[in-house]
């Protein structure tokens, strides 16, 4: 598929060997859009990204990049390929300024001056309390300076592990809205989320995981009017179940 940036075939991945929590999973994530997997607790959707960030092992299937295999990837690959992940917890150093934080992600980059003025120019509030450790954040300004973190390497995709996680109604529209931004800067984003409506709201398209595999996708927009979701939220019609 030509506007196809990453795509995953049939994965089988988890934590343990032999007990795969990702059974067959596929999906595929294209240029400048916002792909968000939600689903029940438990459905697998934070080890796909870990899979996909090389984090875990993959046991059968395959992860592509522009066509070229990446999976099972380094972290220093996936920098290499563009590809950045931003974990649901521990994504900043907190005992860190927020200068500081930037200035350790920048010495990758080959003009950390210019592309700091750049993320400071996206987020003032980070600008603003520079000299500020990161602990001392309130949880949405933090998720700013995990998704600033994660863009000081200019990456084509952006891995996200619930970024509204713990935050007020507020912040959470906030962040999510920002993710939003991205894909119109060209940056594509593959995002785990279980705010479902404001995901919905704001997402390309969607897939649909429940006990490790998948159950529908589709535009998001029609899955936000799709019946089929709740059921299967609430384990009545789901893919696969024992």
């Amino acid at each position: 598929m030509p506007d196809a940036l990453l795509q995953i075939d049939t994965l089988t991945a988890g934590y343990v060997k032999d007990l795969p929590i990702l059974r067959g999973v596929s999906l595929t994530a294209r240029y400048g859009e916002l792909t968000v997997i939600i689903g029940p607790n438990g459905a697998g959707k934070s080890t796909l990204i870990k899979a996909v960030a090389g984090l875990l092992q993959v046991t059968e299937g395959k992860v592509t990049l522009d066509g070229g295999n990446i999976t099972g990837i380094s972290p220093d690959r996936m920098t290499r390929a563009g590809i950045a992940y931003v974990p649901q917890t521990d994504n900043v150093f907190r005992t860190l300024t927020i200068q500081q934080n930037l200035d350790l992600v920048l010495k990758l980059h080959s003009n950390p001056s210019g592309r700091l003025a750049a993320l400071f120019r996206q987020f003032p509030v980070l600008k603003e309390k520079r000299r500020s450790k990161a602990g001392s954040l309130s949880g949405g300004q933090r998720q700013f300076l995990a998704v600033a973190l994660a863009l000081a390497v200019e990456p084509r995709l952006i891995l996200m592990d619930e970024p509204s996680a713990g935050l007020s109604p507020k912040a959470a529209e906030e962040v999510l809205d920002h993710v939003k931004e991205l894909t119109r800067q060209g940056v594509s984003v593959l995002l785990v989320e279980q705010n479902v409506k404001q995901a919905l709201k704001r997402a390309d398209h969607c897939y649909v995981l429940a006990e490790g595999r998948n159950q529908i996708d589709g535009p998001a927009e029609e899955l936000l009017e799709n019946p089929a979701l709740g059921r299967i939220y609430l384990g009545g019609e789901r893919k696969g179940a024992a």
